[in-house]
């Protein structure tokens, strides 16, 4: 495994690239998908049980693994998680060749404050308001898929208040650009979204409403409701102190989908 150091956005925030070893047999297997994990943590801090458990497992299974630590507290405001989510996909598409990522083949992942960031660039890459204020290079900094645990989706009365405070500044233009179920459309990318219908910090109802927003603009996505479980499971077992059981199932499944989505067999 190589590890690789950069930065993105004009806050400079790290971006950690955990690389698969390069190997002199494996032929066109050098060429891995990828993806990019958001950590959560109400765009207030960065959750570690959300970022490095999650990163080792991916790199398990072959992939190429990012993780952003973007923007939180009053860094958050003013777009800026979305443009440093969109430089970092323009970034290792850019570097494709060198760090040996299929640039057709990159996911971006996110649990709940961080699940905000992954479906705001899902469904913003191309918003007319970000493309105001930062190159998307036509495109490249658009995922080709997005797994959104627990996220934040809604910014009115079933969202989760902190979050929108932080990454909107209070702002109400900025409110109503991050309400993402109101702005789902036909280039929005496909979604494996899993939430816990007993979630105490971010309601259900905020999946159930993207997917609501999905299934009107036929985008393909998988949602998974488990009935029990809080807030913040990251991999639902005991190394990150939230052994759930039932709910650890959303990696399997999530594994199956994704390998789907990129063919990728392991």
């Amino acid at each position: 495994m190589k590890i690789i150091q950069t930065a993105v956005g004009k806050n400079q925030v790290p971006l950690t690239g955990y690389l698969q070893d390069f190997t002199q047999d494996g032929g066109i297997r050098n060429i891995r998908p990828t993806v990019v994990i958001c950590p959560g943590g109400a765009y207030r801090f960065l959750s570690e049980r959300e970022r490095d458990p999650v990163a080792l497992y991916f790199l398990s299974l072959g992939y190429n693994v990012f993780i952003l630590d973007y923007s939180v507290k009053e860094d958050a405001s003013g777009l800026n998680p979305l443009m440093e989510a969109s430089e970092a996909f323009i970034k290792i598409r850019e570097h494709a060749v060198e760090w040996m990522c299929d640039p057709y083949h990159v996911a971006i992942l996110g649990f709940s404050a961080g699940g905000h960031v992954a479906a705001s660039l899902a469904i913003l890459h191309d918003h007319p308001r970000l493309k105001a204020i930062f190159d998307t290079k036509e495109g490249l900094n658009r995922p080709d898929v997005a797994i959104l645990c627990y996220p934040v989706i809604t910014t009115g009365e079933l969202g989760h208040q902190e979050s929108i405070d932080w990454v909107t500044g209070k702002n109400e233009e900025d409110k109503e650009l991050f309400c993402l179920e109101k702005q789902v459309s036909e280039s929005t990318v496909p979604c494996f979204i899993w939430h816990t219908v007993t979630d105490p910090s971010v309601p259900v109802e905020n999946s159930l409403q993207l997917a609501s927003a999905l299934q009107t603009y036929k985008i393909p996505y998988e949602l998974h409701l488990f009935a029990q479980g809080g807030h913040g499971l990251s991999m639902c077992n005991q190394e990150v102190g939230t052994p759930n059981q039932a709910c650890q199932q959303w990696v399997g499944l999530c594994t199956t989908w994704l390998n789907d989505q990129f063919d990728y067999t392991l």
